[in-house]
């Protein structure tokens, strides 16, 4: 049981909170002005603060450093029927623990008061100086062998091929393997090649000389030079084009990089690092990436696990981003199993956006399954799709070549086809033929008849 004190100068608030709150266990003492409060939370210090804005007197917001100075940090739910951008940022960035316009419903009160009087969760993962190298963090065994293999690339001179699906951290296991190589404190320049416009990769890359095209103003020094007697991290490798992937290959090969319009190469000394979500071995295949360029890039190859598949490091990871963001900031044992129980298409990168969304939504930092973002909509597999037409044009092929079906193909095409679609029209409107039959497109007479053939039962 816990005492909660209700702030508000209407008597109808106050009452409907105080019976609420009583009949959950709870204590209730209500005010009807800021004064009064303070003088009620002196008396008994609350769990939980509920202070409209408006009230006669000193308002609500302004108060909030009176009852932080007086109960410490107790919860203090803004309630208002005024509200507008400034009044919520306010309310938020004086650590308002949740903002409620009026009007409101019972249920809506009762699951913030349940919130705020809810024991903040204690962090039980180990600690992340235990299961992480320079920034890669996991304790799985699947990562356990990622750091071994980084070890491994770390203390050896060989370009090395990172693979793994967007998001799974690529980058930063390039950082890992240059910041524990014998270099550390050389030059690390990273290389977004698909963000490189095609018409200025060139210049990008290898830089230019004065005059060397229109615009060019000045010699620039392009980004494999600026990574002399460092690493150059190559993200997104597949994207480069066919064009440039042969003056790279020289530029790996001699050690030297011809600037765009230059007439002498530039002597140069780089480890290569190269990433990528594709299999380059098929763009080798299928003549869309230079064979002896593969393998000039890739001496020794890791793979990095999706999320998915080292389940374990979710709650590791998620209270490290949780910390760097916010120290005292902590996840309850509902929203770490929340998030083991997603399968994060986007990966590391979109769980520490939830991560970040959470502590937006939690101005205590105390992350519970409610402060995470909703479930993403699965994208449309473009595999499915096209198995799902070339099957259908396959059935057609069928019933065309076949000498039973002349005169018949296109009744007996659609005899297959149509059933599921008018299935699906009525599954998503509840079984009702009129709603289904707008979806669709047709007349609710001409639907009516369609499910009659087929003996499809539907209300009107």
């Amino acid at each position: 049981m816990a005492n909660l004190l209700v702030i508000d100068d209407e008597s109808s608030i106050c009452w409907g909170i105080t019976r609420l709150g009583e009949g959950m266990g709870h204590r209730v003492t209500s005010a009807s002005s800021v004064e009064q409060g303070l003088d009620a939370a002196a008396a008994e210090p609350p769990a939980l603060i509920i202070l409209d804005v408006r009230l006669p007197g000193q308002d609500g917001l302004s108060a909030m450093r009176s009852f932080r100075e007086l109960c410490g940090d107790v919860p203090i739910v803004i309630i208002t029927a005024f509200g507008d951008l400034q009044t919520a940022v306010r309310a938020v960035s004086q650590g308002a623990f949740e903002y409620v316009l009026k009007p409101f419903d019972l249920a809506q009160i009762r699951s913030v008061i349940e919130r705020a009087l809810r024991p903040a969760p204690q962090p039980a993962s180990p600690k992340e100086e235990e299961s992480a190298v320079a920034g890669v963090i996991g304790r799985s065994p699947r990562m356990q062998a990622v750091f071994h293999k980084i070890a491994l690339a770390a203390h050896a001179d060989a370009p090395v091929l990172l693979r793994g699906e967007t998001g799974v951290g690529k980058e930063v296991a390039a950082q890992a393997i240059h910041h524990n190589g014998p270099r550390p404190d050389a030059p690390f320049v990273a290389v977004s090649v698909a963000a490189l416009s095609p018409t200025v990769a060139e210049a990008e890359l290898f830089g230019h000389v004065e005059g060397a095209f229109t615009g060019a103003q000045r010699t620039r020094r392009g980004l494999l030079a600026q990574a002399d007697g460092g690493t150059l991290f190559l993200d997104e490798v597949a994207e480069i084009p066919l064009a440039i992937q042969a003056k790279l290959l020289r530029a790996l090969d001699q050690g030297e990089v011809l600037p765009v319009g230059a007439d002498q190469p530039v002597k140069t000394s780089f480890r290569t690092i190269a990433a990528t979500h594709r299999d380059l071995r098929a763009m080798v295949h299928a003549g869309d990436f230079r064979q002896d360029l593969f393998y000039r890039l890739c001496a020794y190859e890791i793979e990095l696990p999706p999320l998915r598949d080292r389940r374990e490091d979710i709650a590791l990871l998620a209270a490290h981003f949780a910390r760097t963001r916010r120290p005292d900031a902590s996840l309850s044992a509902e929203a770490i199993a929340e998030l083991e129980s997603r399968d994060w298409p986007g990966n590391v990168r979109e769980l520490r956006n939830a991560i970040e969304h959470a502590l937006l939504v939690s101005p205590a930092g105390d992350i519970f399954p409610e402060h995470l973002p909703p479930i993403e909509p699965k994208a449309a597999d473009p595999a499915a799709s096209r198995n799902l037409e070339s099957a259908l044009a396959d059935r057609a092929r069928e019933l065309i070549a076949d000498p039973e079906a002349a005169g018949q193909v296109y009744n007996r095409y659609l005899e297959q086809v149509e059933p599921p679609l008018l299935q699906a029209a009525l599954d998503q409107h509840a079984r009702q033929c009129a709603p289904a039959a707008r979806a669709l497109g047709l007349h609710r007479t001409t639907l009516r008849r369609k499910l009659d053939q087929l003996g499809v039962d539907a209300d009107p």
